[in-house]
């Protein structure tokens, strides 16, 4: 799916299920309510996905998302929680192993489980909104701007293409990805999760949350990393003298590069915090941990080609929220 590269859009981060601080955010982009669907003259919105799970209007944020996209307002990609709550009800192939494509362990029943609180009482709307992501696109592509969830990789997105209608999943391929190493398993984990490399040493890390991890999420940005701190890119720092490691050259060919010179890029999943600005001149995170009482964050994206901090938009989120 292709965007008119002359229009100009409003690019939002992840939302989460906080749908009083959209409001919020659009309100303050310019946009009013008419006829039920919250409107723009002369804009667009893209919604990078990730607008389920975790926060306390999930229902109000889909209806609201929803609403925009039909009626030709917004685009909206899917994000990695969209794919878990499709993932979580089809089958898994015999061969892959498992009983479902998303795994019915504690993490992902705790990740899941506000959306399936809030629509407890709504089954129908639910079935509805999981066809409704079917309709999601894994990418957009602006030709001089880009938008995926987590990690734009051009060689995965030329095989995509042949593969998937305008980039969206169909429940063949969301099978295929409950096989470990299959094509679909790799394709869906770097767009919508990015990059990671294990830790070292046999390190484990606890977030927030109580999840263990033995990997971390990379950079894939970075031209010139030296150590294992000059490529983590996620909440939770490496350990000090983890951070302090080396990388061998073995490691550096592995990593994953955006180039300087590829078109803008905007993508959500990474959970910032501080003052939303550019990474580089062609690369924009928009998630900034709103449903973590951060920011809601917006990108203005008119007919530039590197990226302005002057163009960041967004709303605190206040306490209320939950």
């Amino acid at each position: 799916m292709r965007l008119d590269p002359g229009r100009s859009y409003d690019l939002i981060g992840d939302v989460h299920g906080c749908a009083r601080t959209l409001v919020r955010l659009l309100d303050s982009l310019g946009y009013s309510q008419q006829g039920g669907v919250w409107r723009h003259p002369r804009r667009q919105v893209i919604f990078l996905g990730d607008i389920i799970d975790r926060g306390p209007r999930i229902r109000e944020a889909l209806h609201l998302v929803h609403d925009m996209v039909e009626a030709g307002q917004a685009y909206c990609i899917m994000g990695n929680h969209e794919f878990n709550a499709l993932g979580w009800d089809m089958p898994a192939p015999p061969e892959s192993g498992k009983q479902f494509v998303r795994e019915h362990s504690p993490r992902y029943a705790r990740l899941l489980q506000e959306t399936f609180s809030q629509f407890e009482a709504h089954p129908q709307e639910w079935q509805a909104f999981r066809e409704w992501f079917y309709q999601l696109p894994l990418y957009l592509d602006g030709e001089r701007f880009r938008v995926v969830h987590a990690c734009w990789d051009k060689d995965v997105i030329a095989r995509l293409r042949e593969r998937l209608d305008q980039g969206r999943l169909d429940p063949e391929f969301l099978r295929e990805a409950a096989i470990d190493g299959s094509f679909a398993c790799s394709a869906l984990d770097r767009l919508l999760r990015g990059t990671d490399m294990p830790l070292p040493n046999g390190i484990r890390l606890t977030s927030d949350e109580g999840f263990t991890r033995a990997s971390f999420r990379t950079k894939f940005w970075e031209e010139n990393p030296r150590t294992y701190g000059d490529i983590v890119f996620q909440p939770d720092a490496l350990p000090e003298h983890a951070a302090c490691l080396p990388l061998t050259d073995s490691q550096k060919s592995r990593l994953f590069l955006y180039g300087p010179d590829e078109p803008l890029l905007f993508v959500g999943h990474y959970w910032r915090s501080g003052h939303p600005r550019p990474i580089r001149a062609n690369l924009a995170c928009l998630d900034y941990s709103a449903v973590k009482y951060g920011k809601l964050v917006a990108y203005r994206l008119d007919q530039e080609t590197r990226l302005d901090s002057a163009k960041f938009v967004w709303v605190e989120v206040e306490r209320p929220e939950h």
